[in-house]
């Protein structure tokens, strides 16, 4: 992992592989992300294990995607034909200002501009201007999106460990970030894998989740996750068993990552559109309740919300409302 204070230093260039790939990461962290790591393109060894057992379980739920694709999950150079590289990159999203508890609450990844557009067009930058060292650069750019493992492949670029909760955690940025690869066809220099794991025996994201959905550490089970549940469950209800364990969760959840002490001084974002406004901020249960669908447009145009879709916002709103009236 390269941080700007050590690219900032004296750069010992072994080679013009090594000089190029700092200069990369050194225009990554100037474009506003948080940190980047690069990793050979390769078969992740044992991934395919894992996911199968997960998919066995039904803990994926209705997201079918996941069953799809499994071979390319595991090997980019299947998904992009002549990959040699993944240039991991993470962004903080993690707000210098968060709502009040007494409001409807919203995961604080949605409190701004949805970072798939975000992240793209700097991904973009990033991208033009690594084809002016390598003319014949090809690959794809990939922002939580195509059968790509990203946090793994954040592991493997030097970038953090997986967390209990599943989370990728980074020791001075915390685990509120996004997660975003370049897979190319250019062999850069690469860091070194995350072999350590500093949770220790800490259980807090365990102990502290609402519905019991990390199953054991490492593994959530989606259908319990209250972020499934309000966000890629499409079903027109939440099933009744999670009667009065959203509280006041209207879109995702963040339980387990406000608990962990790694967390405790988040790295605050520096990108403009994951700030929020107060008027996001602060829509309490009324505005909800009230809310038609085109001021939902407007005021969530570019915002993940859009992924619930007015439907399913409502339908929590709905199951939270009635939850109140008991």
């Amino acid at each position: 992992m390269k941080t700007l204070s050590v690219l900032c230093g004296k750069i010992n260039y072994l080679s013009n592989k090594s000089k190029i790939s700092d200069l990369i990461k050194l225009k990554a962290i100037e474009l506003g992300f948080s940190a980047v790591g690069i990793a050979k393109a390769e078969k992740l060894q044992g991934f395919d294990i894992a996911l199968n057992s997960w998919l066995s379980n039904n803990f994926h739920g209705e997201m079918s995607y996941m069953e799809r694709n499994k071979e390319k999950r595991s090997d980019p150079t299947i998904l992009v034909e002549g990959a040699k590289s993944v240039i991991s990159l993470i962004t903080s999203y993690y707000p210098q200002t968060v709502q009040s508890n007494t409001v409807p609450q919203l995961s604080k990844y949605a409190y701004g501009t949805d970072y798939h557009f975000v992240l793209k067009d700097k991904m973009n930058i990033l991208w033009a201007y690594i084809k002016e060292y390598y003319p014949n650069l090809d690959g794809r750019i990939f922002v939580d999106s195509a059968p790509v493992s990203d946090k793994l492949w954040a592991v493997q670029a030097g970038l953090g460990w997986l967390g209990k909760n599943s989370c990728l955690i980074n020791k001075e940025i915390g685990s509120f970030v996004f997660i975003s690869e370049l897979i190319v066809n250019v062999e850069l220099e690469y860091d070194e894998p995350y072999h350590s794991n500093f949770c220790g025996s800490c259980t807090k994201c365990i102990d502290a989740c609402p519905t019991n959905a990390i199953v054991q550490p490492g593994v959530i089970d989606s259908r319990k996750c209250i972020s499934y549940l309000t966000i890629e469950n499409k079903s027109d209800t939440i099933p009744q068993e999670f009667k009065g364990k959203l509280e006041n969760r209207y879109f995702g959840c963040d339980t387990c990552q406000d608990v962990c002490p790694w967390n405790k001084t988040p790295l605050i974002t520096s990108i403009n559109e994951f700030k929020p406004t107060p008027e996001v901020l602060n829509l309490d249960f009324e505005a909800w309740d009230k809310m038609e669908k085109q001021e939902f447009n407007k005021l969530f145009k570019s915002s993940p919300l859009k992924r619930a879709k007015y439907s399913g916002i409502k339908r929590n709103v709905e199951f939270i409302s009635s939850k109140k009236g008991q």
